[in-house]
């Protein structure tokens, strides 16, 4: 789904007016196309399908372990204040019938995040995704992120980081979710 640039960059213009700002002033002319083109950015992930990336899978030809991908960055936008949330994915799955290319996984990572979000959300799901895409035993996703509604404003709180879980199948049960996670607390 395409943004309607002109819409936003008119919203911005008049943001800047609401703020005392002279939206026509040098430093400010051109701010409301920037703000337009990132946005684009930010928000490319709506109307996407996470699951399109995880349509070419391989059979495990009996491999089953676990696998695990640590410190995918993502950034994403928080729905609440429309600021910006950085950090990093650990995404796991225990193979069922199929497993996937692993520069698939950041990809569904990506398409989540590149809407409006919560953290606790994006978590659940990348997990439903990858649940639906690859049918897993087990599935473990951890995010950690920086959100600037916490750190530049309200709490001002610099150095605080916010950390959910999300898991399903065997990965939901404490022995084995303890396991992925001593792996994924290795990579620090």
């Amino acid at each position: 789904m395409a943004i309607d640039s002109a819409r936003i960059e008119a919203a911005v213009a008049e943001l800047l007016s609401a703020i005392g700002e002279d939206p026509a002033r040098p430093g400010l002319l051109d701010t409301p196309r920037r703000v337009a083109e990132a946005y684009g950015e930010f928000f490319a992930g709506i109307g996407r399908d996470p699951v399109d990336p995880l349509r070419e899978t391989l059979p495990t030809d009996g491999l089953g372990e676990l696998v695990l991908l640590r410190n995918i960055e993502f950034r994403s936008i928080c729905e609440h204040h429309l600021l910006p949330f950085t950090g990093v994915a650990h995404v796991a799955y225990v193979p069922g019938e199929r497993i996937v290319g692993l520069g698939r996984l950041p990809r569904v990572v990506e398409i989540l995040a590149a809407r409006p979000q919560l953290q606790e959300r994006l978590g659940e799901q990348v997990a439903d995704a990858l649940t639906e895409g690859l049918d897993p035993r087990g599935v473990l996703v951890v995010l950690d992120a920086v959100h600037s509604c916490v750190s530049a404003r309200g709490a001002r709180q610099a150095h605080s980081s916010t950390v959910t879980v999300a898991s399903r199948g065997i990965l939901s049960d404490p022995v084995q979710r303890a396991e992925a996670m001593t792996l994924i607390g290795s990579a620090s």
